[in-house]
C-alpha cells in the first residue's frame, strides 16, 4: 500500500484526522483507526461522536458489537475486522502486517520530539523495505503539502 507520513505541526489530531476520515469515506472505502491505547480509543471514540456540532462520523469500537460492519473502528490490535482498505496509524501506535490495505496513514504530533524521531525511524525502516512512502506537511496557511 501506499504510506503517507502526517506532520502534525499547526494543527491537532482532532482537528486532521476527522477530515481524513471523512474523504476516506467519501472514496467509498472503510477505515481501521489503531491507537496505542484504551485511553486513546475512548478518547477517539467521544471527538469522533462531536467534533462538528451539526454531524457525526459513523464509528465503532473493536471491542463492542458489530464492529465487523463499521465504516470506521477504532481499536487498539492491528486486526482488520471491518474489512478497511484505509488504516491509520495515531502517532506509536504499531503498523503491523499492511497487506490488503489500499492505503496507510500514520500521524505524528511534531511538537514532540519522541513522536518525531519514531517517525523518522519509521520512515527510514519502511524506505529501506521497498515502501511507497509520502510525507505531507502543513504550510504557513495551514494546507497540506507533499513534501517527500
Amino acid at each position: 500500500p501506499e504510506i503517507w507520513f502526517y506532520h502534525l505541526e499547526r494543527s491537532t489530531l482532532d482537528q486532521v484526522l476527522p477530515g481524513l476520515l471523512e474523504k476516506t469515506l467519501q472514496r467509498g472505502w472503510r477505515a481501521l483507526v489503531r491507537a496505542g491505547n484504551s485511553g486513546t480509543v475512548d478518547d477517539l471514540d467521544e471527538m469522533l461522536w462531536v467534533y462538528r456540532p451539526d454531524s457525526f462520523l459513523p464509528h465503532g469500537r473493536a471491542d463492542a458489537d458489530h464492529a465487523d460492519v463499521q465504516p470506521v473502528l477504532i481499536s487498539e490490535s492491528g486486526d482488520n475486522l471491518n474489512s478497511a482498505q484505509t488504516l491509520f496509524i495515531i502517532d506509536k501506535s504499531e503498523l503491523g502486517n499492511t497487506e490488503g490495505y489500499a492505503r496507510c496513514f500514520i500521524i505524528f504530533d511534531g511538537r514532540n520530539d519522541q513522536s518525531v524521531q519514531h517517525a523518522r525511524n519509521r520512515w527510514r525502516g519502511l524506505k529501506d523495505s521497498g515502501a511507497e512512502l509520502q510525507y505531507w506537511k502543513q504550510d504557513e496557511d495551514g494546507r497540506w503539502a507533499r513534501s517527500a
